[in-house]
């Protein structure tokens, strides 16, 4: 534990991108040894910076709906770790989306992350950062497509949707997300935190 605790003060101390983020750094993640699950997203967004609090706003409400895990069990249990595609809020794009992670953050620290992690048995990729970086030639052309061929990724890895309200649309015109992914995400989940 002590080699994780110095690696994510190491972190926490990051200011690699200091130059590049408008709100300047602060790194979230959280990280146990004792994981289980592993949750990949794509960056803080201006709400989670203000507060160091991954997933603390309607995003992480819906991811939570989704994988069937309350508030507290999320913010409290050591088997998730929550470990984003980029760790500092990113800024945002000309026609208001959030700017995509930094691209130095994942290449720097995943690796001496997930090191740490030996028994991480599902990653939850939200989004599609995460599923370019970890699916890699496997992902489909489209983001719904990779989301919807979730069977040829396990058992390791489900991919998500990012859980933002631009989901809601892919909810709505998929409906197997709700009716097949889902219940399966939560029955992972489930059994993952039940030892």
């Amino acid at each position: 534990m002590n080699a994780l605790t110095d690696l994510l003060t190491r972190i926490r101390a990051c200011r690699h991108c200091e130059a590049h983020l408008p709100l300047g750094p602060r790194p979230v993640l959280v990280a146990h040894p004792q994981a289980r699950l592993l949750i990949i997203g794509q960056a803080p967004g201006t709400k989670v910076h203000e507060s160091g609090i991954p997933w603390n706003d309607r995003s992480g409400d819906r991811l939570r709906d989704w994988l069937g895990v309350k508030h507290d069990t999320f913010y409290n249990d050591p088997r998730i770790a929550i470990v984003p595609m980029g760790f500092c809020y990113p800024g945002v794009l000309p026609n208001g989306g959030d700017a995509p992670p930094r691209p130095e953050c994942a290449p720097m620290w995943h690796d001496a992350v997930l090191a740490h992690l030996p028994d991480v048995e599902l990653v939850v990729l939200a989004g599609m950062y995460a599923q370019a970086r970890y699916l890699g030639k496997t992902r489909k052309r489209t983001l719904t497509e990779t989301v919807a061929a979730w069977r040829e990724y396990g058992p390791k890895f489900i991919p998500l949707p990012h859980p933002s309200w631009r989901s809601q649309n892919i909810e709505r015109k998929n409906p197997w997300l709700r009716s097949e992914l889902v219940p399966e995400l939560q029955s992972r989940v489930a059994a993952l935190l039940q030892r």
